[in-house]
């Protein structure tokens, strides 16, 4: 039986927990040899990082910084009911921040990352507003942690873009970075709705641009549609490059294009890219949730064991093969190895029926 959205909503938020979590031990390795020499042929489950390494000390099942920001998300998400810029600044401002000196390896989850450091620089140091924080860092931070609030309201998708967008642009300000961020959030929360990720995904999203149910604006739609000039939302609201839309819709049709194979899948970061740049990392988590179309762990395994930016991989994949198994397709060990197990498995699950709540 097909999961709800629900269920699906609830397996995008473990999903992404789950990801960053397993990304956690072997994380930024380069070479791919001393990969497989330090954590053996085939990483199956968590792991501890090694000496040396950038979350050294931290234990099997943890998450990074990047995923307790994420899961401080949730928490503001569902005390919240919705999304409260107000409420997630303040948290960041009073459990995050203040643990934070600006250099990398500090701050809460072993590492900070580049947007995380552009967020500390503007607040901290330059005493910015939040909306004024964030920098140009082509990562993909935003887009991981903005998926929760665009599969909360996956039945809103034009509110939860718009919200999404808001928490994007606290980090990663550069236009384009923004768009393909959000272009993957509306993505994910297509995916909790039930849509699938097929060859004709990127034509339905795109249409729903044309009718001014998404957050973009082009000049070639504007042509298209035959608008006057005037944007449907205010310019602070809308984001170019709507094309981020189309994307996994291509990548989806190269895998399951039989002249068309990378064996094994976990190559994917070799074609697409070992860095974290998003022009990396989408490709890859759009080609193995493509792929592992309804097999969470293989999507998710193969993201991590591709090496390089694998948490960012391994986070993106399992925000995309969660929503489409939901949360009772992802084996239990995934989510009770992780170290906060039960307050995540119940704040998944109150997200996934506060994104029901939505429709009433």
């Amino acid at each position: 039986m097909s999961p709800s959205i629900a269920e699906r909503v609830a397996g995008a938020a473990a999903g992404a927990l789950i990801g960053d979590a397993l990304g956690l031990g072997p994380h930024w390795y380069y070479d791919l040899e001393a990969l497989r020499r330090d954590h053996g042929p085939w990483i199956t489950g968590y792991t501890e990082p090694r000496p040396g390494r950038y979350h050294a000390g931290m234990k099997a099942g943890e998450l990074s910084q990047t995923g307790l920001l994420a899961l401080e998300l949730l928490r503001s998400l569902t005390a919240c009911g919705g999304y409260d810029q107000d409420d997630y600044t303040r948290r960041l401002d009073t459990e995050f921040l203040p643990r934070m000196d600006g250099t990398p390896y500090s701050g809460p989850g072993g590492y900070t990352n580049q947007g995380m450091r552009d967020v500390y620089q503007a607040r901290v140091r330059e005493r910015k507003s939040w909306g004024r924080t964030g920098g140009y860092a082509d990562t993909t931070e935003a887009a991981e942690r903005a998926a929760l609030i665009a599969v909360r309201y996956a039945l809103a998708p034009m509110q939860g873009a718009l919200l999404a967008r808001e928490n994007i642009l606290l980090s990663h300000a550069d236009p384009f970075v923004a768009a393909l961020s959000l272009s993957f959030d509306i993505v994910a929360a297509a995916m909790a709705r039930g849509e699938a990720l097929d060859g004709s995904l990127g034509d339905k999203l795109y249409a729903m641009v044309e009718r001014r149910e998404l957050p973009f604006t082009h000049a070639i739609l504007a042509e298209k549609t035959g608008a006057s000039g005037e944007e449907p939302l205010p310019a602070t609201a809308a984001l170019t490059a709507p094309d981020g839309l189309l994307f996994p819709s291509h990548i989806w049709r190269a895998a399951h294009d039989p002249d068309v194979r990378i064996e094994p899948a976990w190559k994917a970061s070799l074609v697409y890219g070992l860095p974290c740049s998003i022009i990396c990392q989408l490709p890859a988590a759009y080609y193995l949730a493509a792929r592992f179309e309804d097999d969470f762990e293989s999507a998710v395994l193969h993201a991590v064991n591709g090496g390089g930016q694998n948490m960012s991989r391994a986070m993106l994949t399992g925000i995309l093969a969660g929503a489409r198994c939901g949360i009772s397709g992802i084996p239990c060990r995934f989510i009770d190895g992780l170290a906060d197990a039960e307050e995540v498995r119940d704040l998944a699950a109150l997200l996934g029926r506060q994104a029901m709540e939505q429709a009433e």
